[in-house]
């Protein structure tokens, strides 16, 4: 029901982000779904790797002096079709729960699109959206992109 997302608090300097990206990269850990939050001194850098990669990638960055962990976001399944993503946020609201952050995966998924989502209540508000049909893409299968 829920995939493993690392929350990286990064420095909001001048090529922080691509140190980041070339010491995952350079220890082949392949980025599957990134997002980028700032505020005027810090950014939140949200990733989603292979779960057989995390504890490596924790390590690496921990040891860079990164602050990072890991924590539960949903893979909501989204007709990739004008409106399919509204359709989402509709069935979300019907729940009464609230976007906390949201992204899209990078990986190519052919018909379908694949958002990556923390949600208000997110327990609850994860089983009312399976209730309501909305199909949620586990880790194994975020894996096997």
């Amino acid at each position: 029901m829920f995939v493993k997302q690392i929350s990286v608090f990064l420095e909001n300097t001048p090529g922080s982000l691509r140190e980041l990206t070339h010491l995952l990269g350079s220890n082949g850990i392949d980025l599957m779904a990134l997002s980028v939050a700032d505020t005027q001194n810090f950014g939140i850098i949200r990733i989603i790797i292979e779960e057989n990669s995390i504890d490596n990638a924790l390590r690496l960055l921990r040891s860079a002096g990164f602050t990072a962990r890991v924590n539960n976001v949903v893979c909501a399944v989204v007709e990739d079709v004008p409106l399919g993503l509204c359709k989402l946020l509709e069935l979300i609201e019907e729940t009464g729960a609230s976007v906390e952050y949201m992204y899209s995966f990078l990986r190519s998924t052919g018909d379908r699109a694949l958002m990556i989502l923390r949600l208000s209540d997110q327990e609850i508000s994860t089983q009312k959206l399976i209730d309501l049909g909305v199909q949620l893409t586990s880790q194994a299968e975020v894996n096997a992109l």
